[in-house]
């Protein structure tokens, strides 16, 4: 029977492994900073979404524990962020301010080694990145309970720009206060859709405390910070940006509340094999006009995940429609159901295909 070995040797292993793991970084880093010199000589994009969701996939086949699948992917994408800011620069604007769940999807996807530039409203992204100031823009776009984000639609038909990536994250609400003052505020301030994801769990436990819409719940955090009477709704990084104790969390109404976040940038992304493209489009108001604009994707066998429409600005009844589906925009199958598309409709915008949500 072998000896079982004592903490200590466990520990000079575990430093042994170290040392191996530290050895291999380096060398990833220094294969990084060669790529990134021949991506200056080229003129190259730094972040290449594809290249990054592919890295990710790998890691987590190779993986066979006893670390989670989400473990492994934290890690790498910290990695891969340390190794992207080798290359060059990176500045990202988000929807501020700070402690933003915005920031939160923003973090998800570049990683800590990022410059990240607060933006005061969804315009002010996109103007960051049309005017150079920004390499990406994130931005909410839909929410799973509360549905689309309307400005962030409006942008899309009005800007420059393309959606490049999508990120999907769990948004998860907390009440926050002062330390010491649980329960002893007199108003509870949150962001409209926050205080919509959480209405049945307020008016089951505060009943009777005034609630507040306000620009943000970062907005609301900060507000709570400096003002004892107030409590909050926001996330868990806002109560550790701001100092706040978490009253109570997981406070949303339906446990499965996920909000969808849009990458921008100046240019479409490559295909990589699984990617999903969005599009927009008016059509003239004639009979049978709805099924005639959807018979090129069936035709096409084009799977569509989502269809949304918003009213034409100074055109009252008439509509744009917004459309994503399966596939990149340079496949064959996209390309005929888009030409035919285009014999039906006033205009076609291409606004991005980019890599499905991890």
């Amino acid at each position: 029977m072998s000896r079982k070995e004592t903490v200590d040797e466990l520990r000079e292993k575990i430093d042994q492994v170290d040392e191996k793991i530290i050895e291999f970084l380096s060398q990833r880093a220094c294969l990084a900073q060669k790529i990134g010199q021949t991506k200056n000589l080229g003129n190259e994009e730094i972040y290449v979404p594809s290249r990054e969701k592919e890295i990710l996939q790998r890691v987590s086949r190779l993986n066979r524990g006893p670390l989670p699948e989400q473990a492994i992917r934290s890690v790498y994408r910290e990695v891969l962020s340390a190794s992207r800011s080798l290359e060059g620069p990176l500045r990202v604007a988000y929807l501020g301010p700070d402690a933003t769940f915005t920031q939160m999807a923003a973090r998800e996807r570049f990683g800590l080694s990022t410059v990240y530039v607060s933006v005061a409203s969804i315009q002010g992204v996109f103007q960051e990145v049309e005017r150079g100031r920004a390499n990406f823009g994130v931005v909410p776009v839909e929410n799973s309970t509360e549905g689309v984000v309307t400005h962030t639609l409006d942008m899309l038909v009005e800007a420059d720009v393309k959606i490049c990536a999508e990120i999907y994250l769990e948004i998860h609400q907390c009440l926050l206060s002062r330390p010491g003052r649980s329960g002893q505020f007199q108003r509870i301030v949150s962001h409209p859709q926050a205080v919509a994801q959480c209405r049945d769990w307020l008016a089951n436990h505060f009943p009777q405390v005034p609630v507040d819409e306000v620009a943000s719940t970062a907005q609301a955090a900060q507000m709570a910070a400096q003002d004892a009477t107030l409590a909050a709704i926001a996330g868990r990084l806002a109560s550790e940006f701001y100092g706040l104790e978490i009253v109570e969390e997981n406070i949303e109404d339906q446990s499965n509340n996920i909000t969808r976040f849009l990458v921008i940038r100046d240019q479409i992304s490559r295909p990589t094999g699984e990617d999903k493209t969005s599009i927009i489009f008016s059509v003239k108001d004639e009979v049978g006009i709805l099924h005639r604009m959807l018979e090129p994707f069936a035709k096409n066998r084009i799977n569509l995940t989502k269809i949304e429409s918003r009213p034409l600005k100074n055109k009252p009844w008439e509509y744009l429609f917004f459309l994503d589906f399966n596939g990149h925009v340079e496949e064959p199958g996209i390309c005929k159901a888009l030409k035919q598309l285009e014999k039906i409709c006033i205009f076609v915008k291409v606004i991005g295909s980019y890599p499905r949500g991890l």
